[in-house]
């Protein structure tokens, strides 16, 4: 990516509800690191309006909770092209890139989802040892995808998890 190149990070999560934080705790973490002129949207959920946020972006990257993982955190690049519900209140970052397809009639800007270990979302409930542990581990992995910003960088990442990590159902589909 050149440096006119813009840099979007969405942040899903709801602090109040358990391992649901990992995605805000992970970008506390990463704020000072972000690159300059970096587009941040943290929220509660994925919403149609998001893909708003995808024009003139070069690079794009989800960052959530997902369930049933066996690592601490994966990644993997955000394909999309599945039905996308009208009446959807919440979106998957896939369904995101297809609202942006559809309103735009164009392909959207190469996304990427990190997901971190998450076991439990109760409200009132506090960050399990687990999620703690997927944000600490993410963390310098993270910290490389920002010295790297493009995506062909990315995928070989992608791909080198994805041989090394056990794949499992997720809160947040890619």
């Amino acid at each position: 990516m050149t440096d006119s190149g813009r840099f979007v990070v969405f942040v899903t999560g709801n602090e109040s509800r358990g391992d649901d934080a990992a995605g805000p705790l992970l970008l506390q973490r990463l704020e000072g690191d972000l690159p300059v002129g970096a587009r941040v949207v943290c929220e509660f959920q994925l919403q149609v309006e998001h893909a708003l946020e995808l024009r003139g972006a070069d690079l794009v990257l989800f960052i959530d909770a997902a369930c049933g993982l066996e690592v601490p955190f994966e990644f993997a690049e955000a394909v999309g092209k599945g039905p996308v519900s009208s009446f959807s209140h919440a979106l998957s970052p896939g369904a995101v890139l297809d609202v942006f397809r559809r309103i735009e009639g164009a392909e959207p800007p190469p996304a990427f989802v990190l997901g971190l270990r998450a076991t439990r979302f109760e409200l009132g409930e506090g960050l399990s040892e687990l999620a703690a542990d997927a944000v600490e581990a993410a963390l310098p992995f993270t910290l490389a995808l920002l010295e790297a910003l493009h995506p062909d960088c990315w995928r070989k990442l992608a791909q080198a998890r994805e041989f090394s990590s056990p794949r499992v159902g997720k809160k947040s589909a890619v």
